[in-house]
């Protein structure tokens, strides 16, 4: 039985990550957890963001499910997603957005995954103040990054009979960078001869998306654009409250909603749980627990379609704890 580090986060991110772990353990996932309290609430208690023993279960298991995290606001505190991506080079972030028949939107038949390379791009954070009137940010782009997340774009496609991959960039205007970042793509495009290849303009994507969304199929694009993009994509298909993602490198894998905390509503039992519990199955099919994984989903899908145990942010009245015990109820 595998052991999976799970980070309960704050804000809503134990109410949510709660609600998880029981669909989680009703679906008699072969799993066990290692849980620790992370974010700013341990901050003031103990003066670290994440305890080490947080980090060291992590480096033991190798997986990491991680509910929202705040990270405080001021200098000195970088983004703990930053942080856990670039520690343990989580190089692809995957986001998957797939319309569902019970959301109502103005587009039905989304079914895209955007491929975010993760460790570099203006995500590097690097500035330099040149005076009181000029800040200039580094963008850095490297073909070792760049391969290897294409590389996986491509090799996801074949997999997963997807049929076409295209590169998001902005070479008319980032020659250097963004242009030997879509030379790398073409040039890996032709190892896989069945997969069509494609490219565009970052801009024309976004104005793409929102007018054809189902001409996509799997994205590949440098960091910052899959941030923006990814996005994006959760709008077409209801909200970040619905999308999953995991990042991923050689040796860890990390899984996570991509929503924030949401302080507003703390308490209140009310936020919805999908977009970690769909990360959750991304988890079990990493963990070559598809079974369990199709299951779940189809649980949620049921949940959906009866809208009798929705959240307010679909247009519900339900509690977090009503909400999952209507999927438990379809997984017994």
């Amino acid at each position: 039985m595998k052991t999976v580090t799970v980070f309960r986060g704050d804000g809503i991110g134990p109410e949510i990550c709660d609600a998880v772990l029981e669909i989680l353990k009703s679906a008699k996932a072969k799993v066990t957890f290692e849980c620790f309290e992370v974010g700013a609430m341990e901050y003031e208690r103990n003066g670290k963001l994440i305890p080490d023993e947080a980090y060291a279960s992590f480096e033991r298991n190798k997986v990491l499910l991680k509910a929202p995290i705040t990270t405080p606001i001021g200098k000195g505190f970088r983004s703990l997603n930053v942080t856990l991506r670039n520690k343990y080079d989580l190089y692809a972030n995957i986001r998957p957005a797939k319309s569902n028949p019970a959301i109502v939107t103005p587009f039905p038949n989304v079914d895209l995954v955007t491929f975010r390379e993760n460790t570099e791009d203006l995500y590097v954070g690097v500035e330099k103040v040149i005076d009181e009137d000029t800040v200039h940010a580094t963008k850095i782009i490297t073909r070792k990054a760049s391969e290897r997340i294409i590389r996986d774009a491509f090799a996801y496609a074949l997999s997963n009979h997807r049929h076409k991959v295209t590169c998001v960039h902005k070479a008319n205007i980032l020659k250097q960078s963004d242009g030997m970042f879509l030379a790398i793509f073409y040039d890996i495009a032709k190892e896989y001869p069945s997969i069509m290849a494609d490219d565009k303009i970052v801009d024309n994507v976004c104005m793409q998306l929102v007018m054809h969304p189902q001409a996509f199929d799997v994205l590949v694009m440098p960091n910052l654009y899959g941030d923006i993009v990814s996005d994006l994509t959760s709008g077409l298909i209801g909200g970040l409250g619905l999308l999953p993602s995991c990042n991923i490198g050689k040796t860890y894998a990390m899984f996570e909603a991509v929503h924030g905390s949401a302080p507003d509503i703390v308490g209140k039992h009310i936020a919805n749980p999908t977009a970690l519990l769909l990360s959750a199955c991304m988890m079990l099919d990493y963990l070559k627990e598809e079974e369990t994984a199709s299951r779940i989903r189809t649980a949620v899908d049921e949940v959906l379609k009866e809208a009798v145990s929705l959240t307010p942010d679909l247009h519900g009245t339900a509690t977090t704890q009503q909400f999952r015990d209507a999927i438990i109820e379809h997984l017994l």
